[in-house]
């Protein structure tokens, strides 16, 4: 967790304890879990915000056209090649697929 050890984080607790008092301890966990929470909230918003902008400008769709265009002509390629042992299109393949493969699952 953060780089921090066991021991590092009882002496943490135990600097907490000594600063604030057990008896302000719970509260201030709470706010602490409130904040965590409002912050993970904006930030899924944030990522709505960019997807519903992206399908609305037509990201998603020029990229799914490229992609399939993409593999058309390297299925074209691999056709047109002679013997089919030596597919020298295979290290192009392997790459665009390298490439696209988080923006494929994020779609």
């Amino acid at each position: 967790m953060f780089g921090i050890g066991g021991g590092e984080l009882v002496f943490i607790i135990f600097i907490a304890l000594m600063l604030f008092g057990s008896d302000k301890i719970p509260g201030i966990a709470r706010t602490l879990g409130k904040g965590m929470a409002q912050l993970k909230n904006a930030t899924n918003e944030i990522k709505s915000e960019i997807q519903k902008s992206a399908d609305a400008n037509g990201v998603t769709d020029s990229m799914k056209e490229l992609t399939s265009s993409f593999t058309k002509e390297v299925d074209e390629i691999k056709s047109s090649v002679a013997p089919p042992d030596i597919n020298p299109v295979s290290e192009i393949t392997e790459s665009f697929e390298d490439l696209t493969g988080p923006i494929k699952r994020q779609l």
